[in-house]
């Protein structure tokens, strides 16, 4: 493990320590989701785990009419079929180098399918750009949306039919919130194993790179994309994300364990005192 510099240690120390100096450990998780692996912790650190549901987006979030000055989003999505969008988001945080986001560029182009892509950038020299021509040659098809958008709205459009993301946690409660099906383009860090989890409840697909280098091509994101949103192949993740609604969906259960924390924390500061 490398452990950085004492002004600047690194921050997988540092959530060594945080773990071994806690008296308890809260997971967003829930049971219904990965009971083992929540027993399995709770037995590698000799302390209490407490899963605290999966935190979806409230109800009132969902409801409300207000689009936040994003009317232009939703116009674009009210012309298209039921179903039949991709919605494409990666996070703040996630960068792709020139090559990697050539290929999904052209992966999105070569797919087909109405697209809305929120492609955050940092406005700087250094921002990978998007193939010459691309937004002329899918204008009407497809959307890149450079600002801001309203990600739980989008997703809770009926005009979404697959979600391509990262597979940070925050997006894939957001997406299978509504049912959306993943593809899933991990970038780093814990997104590979959210990816994993996925791919083992066949609530998502992991998009195919070479075992040698790491790499995808602009192929297998448009074949993954196709199969997924309207291949017959893809059915079984569309019916298994429509099943993870269920679970995803409910405010109320996930609740239930945020109160099941905050009791068992009253508890022990009513001991303590």
């Amino acid at each position: 493990m490398v452990l950085g510099d004492d002004l600047h240690p690194n921050e997988f120390y540092r959530f060594h320590q945080t773990l071994k100096g806690c008296d308890l450990i809260a997971v967003r998780s829930c049971r219904e989701l990965e009971s083992r692996w929540l027993d399995l912790l709770q037995e590698m650190h000799r302390k209490p785990v407490f899963p605290v549901g999966e935190l979806p987006a409230p109800i009132e979030e969902i409801e409300g009419d207000e689009w936040r000055g994003s009317e232009a989003i939703k116009e674009w999505l009210d012309g298209q079929k039921r179903g039949s969008v991709v919605y494409v988001a990666f996070g703040s945080e996630a960068t792709w180098s020139q090559e990697e986001l050539t290929e999904i560029a052209n992966g999105l182009e070569l797919s087909g399918l109405p697209f809305f892509w929120v492609l955050r950038t940092k406005q700087s020299s250094d921002d990978s750009k998007l193939p010459e021509g691309f937004e002329e040659r899918t204008k009407g098809r497809g959307v890149v949306w450079k600002e801001w958008a309203p990600q739980v709205k989008i997703l809770g459009h009926g005009s979404v039919g697959g979600f391509l993301t990262h597979s940070g946690w925050s997006s894939v409660v957001e997406g299978l919130q509504f049912g959306r099906p993943l593809v899933l383009l991990i970038c780093y860090n814990d997104q590979g194993l959210n990816a994993k989890l996925l791919q083992q409840k066949g609530a998502g697909y992991l998009v195919p790179r070479d075992e040698r280098d790491g790499r995808f091509t602009r192929d297998s994101v448009a074949d993954s994309l196709k199969m997924v949103v309207t291949g017959e192949e893809g059915a079984t993740y569309r019916i298994k994300a429509m099943e993870m609604k269920e679970l995803f969906g409910d405010t109320e259960k996930h609740d239930s364990y945020v109160y099941a924390l905050l009791e068992y924390l009253e508890g022990n500061i009513s001991r303590n005192l």
